[in-house]
C-alpha cells in the first residue's frame, strides 16, 4: 500500500510543530514541508532580543534544522522551495525552486497551509531605500543586527507602537540609539484601552523615546538610495535606521487564489479541528483563524503561541487522529526595558461592540510587599459584565514582576470564573513575590463595586 502523503507549506512554528506531532502520531506518513526561505522552526519573537544582543548567537533562536529534521524525524524539509500554485482539484501543488528557479509539481493527500503572517509595508516613495526594514523572518531579523553591527547609526525611527515597536524600541536603546517612535493613533499599543496605553506611552518617554502620536507616516526621504528622514503629516524626522511596525496581516493570497474561503481579517476560514472548506486541505498559525472564547466569535491573532497549538491539533488530526483547538483569550505580553505591558480577553471597544455592558476598575499597587526591596509599581484594569460578574478581560502596565499575573487572569476567563471568584482565588504569597492581597485581587475586589 502507498504511503499517504503530507504536504506543509511553511517550516515555521505551525507547521514545523504539525509535521512532528504528525510523525509521532504515524511514522508511515510521508511529510514533505516546502519553506521558502532558509530557516526552519526559529523562534522570531526572539529576533529583538537577538538585534539588542542580549541573545548573541543566531543559533540559539533556531529549535530544529532542515537536516535535524530529515535525519531524526524523517520529514523531507526543503528550503528555499516556494509554493506558488495550490492546485485542489488535483490534489497538487506548484513549487518554484528558489534556487535553480526551476517550477515543478508535487501531489498531496492532505495539505496543511502555515504561511504566517506578512508585515503591513506602506507603498510609499522611498520605501524601498537602504535602512529601511520590516521584522517577521529570521533573514530580516540578521539583516537588522548585520546593519547595526556595521553601519552603526546613531537614529532610528520606529513606525508604529504595537509589540514590535516596543520591542525594537527597547533592542535600540540598548544598542545606544537615539530613538523616535510615530504613532497613527492617540496612544501606542492599540491593543490596549486608551488609559492603560498612556501609562505605556509615558514609560516610553521615561526611557527617553520621543513619541509621535497621531501622526501618519507619508513618505521617507531618501539620498544616494539610503533613507535619511521619516516623512509625517506634520513632521520630518531625521533617521539613519527606520523600523516598520506596522502591525502584520496574514499570508493568504495564496489559499485565496485556490478558492479556500477566507474569514475574519482575511485569515483562513478553519473549524476546530483547523479544517478549511475544502477537502484535504487543512490551515494553522499566523494565516488561520481562531476562535474567542470570551467574545465567541471568529477572531484573528498572530501568535508564536497560538500557531504551535494549532499546529499541534493539526498534526494530530492529519495524521488521523481526533483533536480540536477550543479557541483563544487574546493573551499576550510584552516589555521594554524595565517597564513590562500584559493583556487578556476583551477591551472595553470591544465588549460594546457585542453588546454587553461592563463595569471597569483600575488600581495601582505593588509587585511585591511595600517594603521588600525591589517592589516596583503595578497597574491592573479589570473588566466585569454587569450582573453577574463574569471577566470579560484585564490589562496589566508595571515594573518586574507585573506581566505575568495576567496568566491567572487568562485562566479565569478560560474557565469563565467571575471577579469574585478572582478574589478567593488562593494565590501564593511571601514578601519577594507579592502584597498579601494581590494586585489582581485588588482590582477584582474593585471592579465588584460595579458590577
Amino acid at each position: 500500500m502507498a504511503r499517504k502523503r503530507l504536504i506543509v507549506i511553511g517550516g515555521d512554528a505551525a507547521g514545523m510543530s504539525a509535521a512532528a506531532k504528525a510523525r509521532r502520531e504515524d511514522p508511515e506518513l510521508e511529510i514533505v514541508v516546502f519553506e521558502r526561505g532558509r530557516y526552519t522552526s526559529y523562534s522570531a519573537c526572539g529576533l529583538p532580543y537577538y538585534i539588542a544582543g542580549v541573545v548573541e548567537e543566531s543559533g540559539e533562536l533556531i529549535s530544529r534544522s532542515p537536516e535535524e529534521f530529515r535525519g531524526k524525524y524523517d520529514i523531507d524539509a526543503r528550503i528555499r522551495h516556494e509554493v506558488v500554485a495550490i492546485e485542489p482539484v488535483a490534489g497538487r501543488v506548484r513549487v518554484l525552486n528558489r534556487e535553480t528557479q526551476k517550477e515543478f509539481g508535487e501531489p498531496y493527500d492532505h495539505l496543511l497551509i502555515a504561511t504566517g503572517a506578512l508585515p503591513y509595508c506602506p507603498q510609499l516613495t522611498g520605501s524601498d531605500a537602504r535602512g529601511i526594514f520590516g521584522l517577521s523572518t529570521m533573514e530580516s531579523g540578521l539583516v537588522v543586527r548585520r546593519a547595526l553591527d556595521e553601519e552603526k547609526p546613531s537614529r532610528a525611527v520606529i513606525v508604529g507602537g504595537g509589540y514590535i515597536g516596543l520591542e525594537m524600541a527597547e533592542a535600540l536603546i540598548r544598542r545606544g540609539l537615539k530613538v523616535s517612535l510615530v504613532q497613527r493613533g492617540p496612544q501606542v499599543m492599540g491593543t490596549l484601552d486608551p488609559d492603560m496605553g498612556a501609562i505605556v506611552s509615558e514609560a516610553l518617554r521615561k526611557l527617553g523615546v520621543e513619541l509621535f502620536l497621531g501622526e501618519s507616516l507619508t513618505g521617507f526621504e531618501v539620498r544616494d538610495g539610503r533613507v535619511r528622514a521619516v516623512a509625517t503629516d506634520q513632521r520630518t524626522l531625521p533617521a539613519e535606521m527606520v523600523i516598520l511596525g506596522m502591525g502584520v496581516r496574514p499570508r493568504t493570497a495564496l489559499a485565496g487564489a485556490a478558492g479556500i474561503p477566507l474569514g475574519v481579517k482575511g485569515a483562513i476560514r478553519v473549524n476546530s479541528r483547523l479544517q478549511t472548506e475544502v477537502e484535504g486541505i487543512w490551515a494553522a498559525g499566523d494565516c488561520a483563524e481562531s476562535f474567542h472564547l470570551v467574545s465567541r466569535r471568529p477572531f484573528y491573532v498572530a501568535l508564536g503561541t497560538v500557531a504551535n497549538k494549532q499546529g499541534m491539533v493539526a498534526g494530530i488530526n492529519l495524521a488521523g487522529g481526533y483533536a480540536t483547538f477550543p479557541g483563544v483569550v487574546g493573551t499576550a505580553v510584552t516589555k521594554v526595558c524595565q517597564y513590562e505591558v500584559a493583556r487578556t480577553g476583551l477591551q472595553e471597544e470591544e465588549i460594546e461592540a457585542i453588546g454587553l455592558r461592563c463595569a471597569a476598575a483600575v488600581i495601582t499597587s505593588k509587585t511585591r510587599a511595600g517594603y521588600y526591596p525591589g517592589a516596583g509599581e503595578i497597574t491592573v484594569k479589570m473588566l466585569a459584565e454587569k450582573g453577574g460578574g463574569r471577566l470579560l478581560g484585564a490589562q496589566i502596565v508595571g515594573e518586574e514582576g507585573a506581566a505575568k499575573r495576567i496568566d491567572v487572569l487568562a485562566t479565569a476567563l478560560h474557565t469563565g470564573l467571575s471577579a469574585a471568584d478572582i478574589v478567593h482565588l488562593d494565590l501564593s504569597y511571601a514578601p519577594p513575590y507579592s502584597p498579601v492581597w494581590d494586585p489582581v485581587q485588588i482590582a477584582a475586589r474593585q471592579v465588584l463595586k460595579g458590577v
